[in-house]
Formats: structure tokens, sequence, C-alpha cells
């Protein structure tokens, strides 16, 4: 519902490597293929205004660029930052959650307000207006119950991660278009999932896609939220077959 894909209890958003060698450029041609860095937390830097993480977003690895808030561990970074966006408290979580909330507050508050309003039944909007489903009346009926505060966490945690999921879907979107619009003929985009896209063009147009596809990039964040000290780089490479490309 929020325009990406989901997945419970497996890894539906993986193509298994033998799945992905089937997949080969034509005689002459290369695949292109690219995939958007660490976009969960550079949309939520750029989504909140928080100078702190926006900065952070400037770098090539953002994870890395927190891990000085964070001990100097870039693993505990990524715990506090996922936790943030998908309501995760588990193992040392909380405890970064804090230095989190100390160190990005704005960033912090952005998704703490969309989990209430969810725990609340009401309703939150991607950046572009992307609206999430309302309660159901099997949701106002647990919650009503001796157990409800365990639908409203549940809730707040889906709208918690809602508002950047959307937003993401929405930056993708815009690159898709934009990078449309770039290609050289005969060149096209053939393959698009999550944060990835792929490109079919003849070998010596590889460089001129590459570069389209970072400036279909840089322009979807320009359409979506202006100026902003965000990057969103893509880890490009060309590629004879899909499972060379990981």
């Amino acid at each position: 519902v929020s325009g990406r894909w989901a997945t419970s209890g497996g890894g539906a958003l993986q193509i298994p490597k033998v799945m992905r060698r089937v997949v080969v450029a034509d005689d002459g041609w290369t695949l292109i293929v690219a995939d958007a860095a660490q976009l969960e937390p550079r949309v939520l830097a750029a989504m909140a205004g928080d100078v702190g993480l926006a900065r952070a977003a400037g770098e090539i690895d953002l994870y890395a660029a927190l891990a000085q808030s964070f001990g100097g561990q870039r693993a505990n970074a990524k715990i506090a930052m996922l936790s943030a966006m998908y309501g995760g408290t588990s193992g040392d979580a909380s405890k970064l959650l804090a230095v989190m909330r100390q160190r990005f507050p704005q960033a912090y508050q952005f998704v703490e307000d969309a989990a209430k309003a969810g725990e609340e039944g009401r309703l939150v909007r991607s950046w572009l207006g992307r609206t999430c489903p309302p309660p159901s009346a099997r949701w106002k009926e647990l919650v009503s119950g001796p157990e409800g505060w365990r639908a409203a966490r549940d809730r707040g945690r889906f709208t918690r991660n809602f508002v950047v999921q959307g937003t993401a879907a929405e930056w993708a979107l815009a690159l898709m278009a934009v990078l449309r619009g770039l290609l050289p003929e005969p060149a096209r985009l053939v393959f698009f999932q999550h944060d990835e896209v792929m490109v079919h063009c003849p070998l010596e147009q590889a460089e001129e896609v590459m570069a389209a596809v970072s400036s279909a990039a840089a322009e979807a964040s320009r359409l979506l939220f202006g100026r902003t000290p965000v990057r969103f780089p893509m880890e490009t490479v060309a590629v004879t077959s899909y499972a060379d490309a990981k």
C-alpha cells in the first residue's frame, strides 16, 4: 500500500543469484544495473529537514558518516536508523535510539509523530500525499479490548514506516520518469525493483547511460525536495549478466 514491495517471513525482495544468471545482455550490448544507496534514511533526512542527518546524508556512505555519533561503530548507526524507521526495540536498539533522539531530534520526532498518529487511528501521508489506509473495523475492535495496546503499537509501527516508504516510492517513480527521458536511443529501461533499475544498452553507450542514471537521481531529489544537502547516490555497474551486479 505504500507503493513499495514488502515481505513477511522471507527474502522476497532478493532475486536468487541462480535466477539472475538467466538475465543476459544481447551480443554487443550491456546491462547497466543501478541501486540507490541507503534510500530510506536519506528520504527521512530530506523530509524531516534534520540538519545533522542531512549533513551525513550528503556522504556516499551515510552510516559511516553517522558512526562517530554511535561510538565509532557503523553497525550501531545502522541499527539506530532502521529501528527509528521500523519501530525496532530489541537488543541494543533502545539504547541506540536514545542517542539518535539526542543527536538527530527532528528526524526522530518526524517518525515518532507518524507512529503516534497511527496508534491513535489517524491517517498519515507520504511527501506527495499518498495516504495510508484507514484503520479497519477489526482494528477498532481490538484497540478497545484488553490487548488494545498491542494493536495500537502495531499500527503505529506501520504508519511510522509508511511515511518513509511511501516517499521512497515517489522518489523511485520520479527517478524512472526522468531516466526515460534521458536515455539515448536505442537504450531501454528494462527492469525495476524497489531501489534498483536496469537499463539494456549498446556497449558504446554504457558511460552515457551511467551518467544519465546519476543525473536522474539528482533530478528526482530536486523535484521532490528542492534544494537539500541530502544526496541520493546510485551504485551503478555495467555487466553482461545480472548475476554479476551483486
